[in-house]
């Protein structure tokens, strides 16, 4: 009876221990989504700041936010929350998203599983210690480095999405406002992501933000939170597409999807097994969207739309970027306007001169679409800053279409700002905001003295009073 008894309690512990020994969590989790920009034709764009150990600008960037009514996300360490947390309370409090951008800023790649979930546990129990609000289920890896293993890892510890960008604007290197907003406005489309970051080095973070803000408003942009901007994004069809990550090759992604390199490369039309974080990659020819093509080959020439680089043409154009620049006499391949012809063959027609903006012996330039006061002066072998004192310049970043520009001392009398109740007429690329700025007002003001019911919507040819 003993042993009877003593079988059975076995068969119980047994039963006991194999239904309790599962649990939810020990079930493997998805790994996290590797996003650089959302995939939408709606205009909508991201704009999220990362935060470090000092977080000097964190309330001015607060303030021009507030002011313009705008939502954003921050990325928050673990170091930042133990050494502004009342400046992180506030990001909370003023309707900000939270994300997770580790404690320390390492380089997940060289962490372990548990040593990433480590660092992700310790800053979201900050953050809810501090604000009382969760991080999750977004994340930012330190310097944007990611593997497969990370991304696994970080999926693992709750965050389902880790955050990449499209347009980094590189703040952190202390760049001077108007090459940040020109930055992001050459580069906007649906869905952008932009990066920038809190800290001292990004000086001209706080006085770029409000320009930046305005300009996009203007363009038709709405802001959102990036867990606002994920709700538009949509996935190709399974399988279809690929979307490349951090340490992957085209033999690997090949390999993965059981094709070969030569038919990955016909189907993308790439000349170069070079690949970037973010490209998307056509695996079966019914996949949309279409593979790009920034020129068909049929063509000689090309028009350098906003975003191209002299790179991103010579690639989609079988060529090299040392040709193009050869062929077309460019002295710097960083230095492309939108609206410049690049000739993609030699012998299409006479080259474009080094400076195809404007020319050597003129004294002045005019203003066309697409460019900014950088490129002129780096085009005119001259700098922002002189440009702007001969031409009684303010705002570096407020050049309009049509606009003319003194290139040399001396050239005429600098414009002039016109007096109050002047006329002005209204051109191509014109904002109200870059009308104000050059007018010593305010678009409030214009647009009331204007009757202007909606200041993002000025036609072209539109004349209104300089109030």
């Amino acid at each position: 009876m003993g042993v009877k008894l003593l079988k059975i309690m076995l068969v119980f512990l047994l039963v006991f221990v194999a239904a309790f020994s599962f649990s939810p969590q020990s079930a493997e989790a998805a790994d996290s989504m590797f996003i650089t920009k959302a995939n939408t034709s709606q205009k909508v764009v991201a704009l999220t700041f990362d935060d470090g150990a000092d977080g000097t600008n964190i309330n001015s960037i607060l303030d021009t936010l507030d002011l313009y009514d705008v939502k954003a996300t921050f990325f928050l360490t673990g170091t930042g929350l133990k050494d502004h947390p009342q400046d992180i309370n506030r990001i909370a409090d003023e309707g900000h998203q939270l994300g997770n951008h580790s404690y320390s800023h390492p380089d997940f790649r060289t962490l372990t599983a548990s040593q990433i979930k480590s660092e992700l546990d310790k800053t979201e129990a900050l953050a809810k210690q501090e604000t009382g609000k969760s991080t999750k289920p977004i994340f930012r890896a330190p310097y944007g480095y990611t593997n497969d293993a990370v991304l696994a890892a970080v999926g693992t510890a709750g965050y389902t999405h880790t955050i990449q960008w499209n347009i980094d604007t590189v703040d952190w290197r202390g760049v001077p406002k108007n090459e940040m907003v020109d930055k992001v406005i050459s580069n906007i489309v649906p869905g952008s992501i932009v990066l920038m970051h809190t800290g001292e080095g990004a000086s001209g973070t706080p006085y770029a933000l409000p320009d930046m803000i305005q300009e996009l408003d203007a363009l038709g942009y709405d802001f959102v939170t990036v867990s606002e901007l994920l709700n538009y994004h949509s996935e190709p069809p399974a399988g279809t597409t690929y979307t490349v990550q951090p340490g992957d090759t085209l033999y690997k992604i090949a390999q993965n999807h059981n094709m070969t390199v030569s038919e990955l490369m016909e189907l993308n039309n790439l000349s170069t097994t070079t690949l970037s974080v973010g490209q998307l990659l056509i695996l079966t020819e019914d996949a949309h969207p279409e593979p790009p093509t920034s020129t068909p080959p049929s063509t000689d020439t090309y028009t350098v739309k906003p975003g191209d680089t002299l790179y991103r043409i010579a690639v989609n154009n079988n060529t090299t970027v040392q040709k193009l620049a050869e062929i077309n006499n460019i002295s710097n391949p960083a230095a492309i306007s939108v609206g410049q012809v690049i000739i993609l063959k030699e012998g299409a027609e006479d080259p474009p001169s080094s400076t195809p903006s404007t020319p050597p012996s003129t004294d002045t330039y005019t203003v066309k679409s697409g460019d900014t006061l950088y490129r002129i002066a780096v085009n005119n072998n001259t700098t922002v800053q002189k440009l702007a004192e001969i031409n009684n310049i303010s705002n570096p970043a407020a050049i309009s279409v049509g606009q003319v520009i003194l290139l040399k001392e001396g050239a005429g009398d600098p414009p002039s700002t016109p007096p109050p109740g002047t006329s002005y007429t209204i051109k191509p690329g014109d904002t109200l905001y870059s009308i104000a700025l050059r007018n010593g007002t305010t678009v409030q003001k214009i647009a009331e003295h204007n009757n202007i019911t909606d200041p993002s919507r000025i036609s072209a040819g539109a004349v209104i009073v300089i109030p």
